[in-house]
């Protein structure tokens, strides 16, 4: 059965993308949504069994496929773990990708390439599967560069477009030096114990807790180190502070792409990631202090980015990065399930608020401008019912998926008792005021007020088909139903997670969230009323406002827009200093290394040719002349040598 669950999205990419021309594009569709359709039904079989199997204990299992590699004693298995927190994973994923395939049949129907689309839908499934279901830190690197390579061929598609291509180059180097850090992470994680293998790392991981290994010529407590480098590779997958310039641009991809990557996939491979490697993580409270404070910071940062965009895809991906950051803070302080909790909750109202932004733009005939929308909610009523559901669900309104998610996430940071924990929860809950204000401003732009865009656009304004409303439909419904249904599982009294996460007592600000006051646990419910009554106050009752304030606080709202000059400053940091030296090199490799070697030799052989073919004019008393002037040098040459042998 685990099969079943993680092979059909390969099979379809194959079929697809070998055969794609023969089968014709209703071909290439059918297959790979049934792929992952069936793989996620499947997904949502093994996850009853896994977590209520066996009376309710659980029935975790790992299955075997082969030996991949073998060096000496070193030997790496491939194997599928398939445990609370790997089905969870599995759920979210096949059932976020199924809407998306088949949402893409309606949203691609105009393009020529659909069946190439479909089989990189399909790769990029398989390999989040391959990721979330390893066994072992080299699988889950072959995992985690295939959805690398997969979002770099979705978010290039439309490869004629240059924007297009930049944004895939730059999510693709910018991920690299993440992965980079990763590489690094299990290459110290088999230093110190001596395997990539989870279950014998887990098992060592407390006897290992004052290790210490040399780096950079230092010595520091080894599995901060692992911790920080693994981390680092998180970073980049998940946008976060630093190394979360790529995930705006990759809007630049097919809107079902955006909803992919950025809603249960790509992105939360970090999560996941540290989620996955938490009986390392919990021995390196430095590591977990510093998880803590970017993650903060992102949340915080991209908030406030979010507020100033127009672009409608931008503000949701903003949001993206700014969730990302929750969860990356409720991993700072050892609340794992709140995070996966959140992880699972952001898939369903995320991808929806995406596919539903996909709606808008095609009812707008591809206006992404916010600017050039509103007055359109009574033309597609069912995506904007559906938008207010994603959008009071980001918000964190009671009773959607996000308050349950979101609320559990800031009060385990106030329950942590420490001071970063505390700076998490207040920068949080700013974080939430901004989060509810951006998106009551989408929603009031784009389909309230005075239609802004021409009358032509306006005319032709109509609801989605079926194939497009219907994935928003499901996607609604978890949006609504999962965060009441899955609280206790998660993060109430009957966890489901057992030996999947681990977490010290000492540790354990999941339980010690439920005892906090009463109102740290209400203050996220006023904070994101208050932003959406902001909203409505700025963007429907007095529409003057926005532009008053942006004067006000013109420098301000300049550093929000320009988000924060982090392209800028890493421009003229490292982009233009490195092409700078690539032309450097460039030049040398041109003048001196060519100049002197093979088109150095070429030169000097065509200029003797050309010397030498002066003499070939047809005349006999040239050749004559030539060849007595070979002669007496032949001559002249003989006599030299004798003269100075008998000398």
């Amino acid at each position: 059965m685990e099969y079943l669950a993680i092979f059909p999205p390969l099979v379809g990419f194959l079929m697809a993308f070998l055969f794609g021309r023969q089968m014709g594009d209703k071909g290439a569709q059918l297959i790979t949504c049934s792929g992952v359709i069936i793989a996620a039904f499947v997904s949502c079989v093994l996850f009853v069994q896994v977590i209520f199997g066996h009376d309710g204990h659980g029935d975790p299992r790992t299955v075997h496929l082969m030996q991949w590699m073998a060096s000496g004693d070193f030997k790496i298995n491939w194997a599928l773990r398939v445990d609370q927190l790997a089905v969870v994973m599995m759920c979210v994923v096949n059932i976020v990708s199924s809407c998306v395939h088949v949402y893409s049949v309606g949203y691609m129907s105009h393009d020529k390439c659909k069946a190439r689309f479909m089989a990189y839908l399909s790769l990029f499934t398989f390999a989040m599967l391959m990721l979330v279901t390893a066994d072992n830190l080299v699988q889950l690197f072959f995992g985690w560069e295939g959805v690398g390579v997969a979002s770099y061929l979705l978010i290039g598609f439309w490869n004629h477009k240059d924007s297009a291509n930049a944004a895939a180059i730059k999510a693709f180097v910018v991920n690299r030096v993440g992965d980079f850090g990763l590489a690094l992470g299990i290459f110290a994680a088999f230093v110190v114990f001596g395997t990539v293998q989870f279950d014998a790392m887990f098992e060592m991981a407390a006897s290992k807790a004052d290790a210490t290994m040399t780096f950079f010529g230092q010595d520091f407590h080894a599995i901060t180190v692992i911790a920080l480098l693994l981390f680092m590779g998180a970073m980049g997958k998940s946008a976060q502070l630093g190394l979360h310039t790529w995930l705006p641009d990759a809007m630049e991809g097919p809107t079902p792409v955006s909803a992919l990557i950025h809603a249960a996939t790509m992105v939360t491979a970090g999560v996941f990631l540290v989620a996955r490697m938490s009986p390392v993580f919990e021995y390196a409270p430095n590591a977990l202090l510093v998880v803590t404070l970017v993650g903060a910071a992102t949340a915080f940062v991209a908030a406030t980015i979010g507020m100033t965009q127009f672009d409608i895809k931008r503000v949701i991906a903003y949001s993206t990065m700014s969730q990302l950051g929750y969860m990356f803070f409720a991993l700072g302080v050892s609340a794992y399930g709140a995070a996966i909790f959140h992880l699972m909750t952001h898939a369903f109202f995320k991808a929806l608020l995406f596919l539903g932004a996909g709606s808008v733009i095609h009812a707008m005939s591809n206006e992404q401008d916010m600017r050039k929308m509103g007055g359109i909610w009574k033309k597609i009523p069912t995506t904007y019912v559906l938008m207010w559901i994603g959008s009071l669900a980001l918000a964190g309104m009671p009773f959607f998926a996000g308050y349950y998610s979101k609320d559990i996430i800031l009060e385990a940071a106030y329950a942590d008792h420490t001071w970063f924990g505390e700076l998490a929860y207040y920068l949080g809950i700013a974080a939430a005021v901004m989060t509810a204000f951006y998106s009551a401003r989408l929603l009031f732009m784009t389909f309230h007020g005075k239609p802004r865009a021409d009358k032509h656009t306006m005319d032709h304004v109509h609801e989605s088909p079926p194939t497009m409303l219907t994935p928003l439909m499901i996607l609604g419904t978890g949006a609504l139903f999962a965060g009441y249904l899955f609280y206790d599982k998660f993060v109430g009294h009957h966890q489901i997670w057992q030996d999947s996460i681990f977490v010290l007592p000492e540790n354990d600000t999941v339980e010690a969230a439920h005892h906090v006051p009463y109102w740290v646990k209400k203050l996220p419910i006023v904070a994101g009323a208050l932003g959406l009554v902001l909203g409505w106050v700025f963007y429907l009752k007095f529409v003057g406002l926005p532009s008053v304030f942006t004067k006000v606080f013109k420098p301000l709202h300049t550093l929000f827009y320009n988000k924060w000059y982090f392209d800028e400053i890493y421009n003229a940091v490292f982009v233009k200093p490195a092409a700078a030296f690539g032309r450097v090199f460039w030049a040398t490799d041109r003048n001196v290394v060519d100049g002197l070697g093979p088109d150095g030799v070429a030169k000097t052989s065509r200029g003797f040719g050309a010397m030498l073919s002066k003499f070939q004019t047809g005349y006999v008393f040239q050749y004559a002349f030539v060849m007595i002037i070979g002669l007496i040098a032949i001559i002249s040459w003989f006599f030299f040598k004798l003269t100075n042998g008998q000398g």
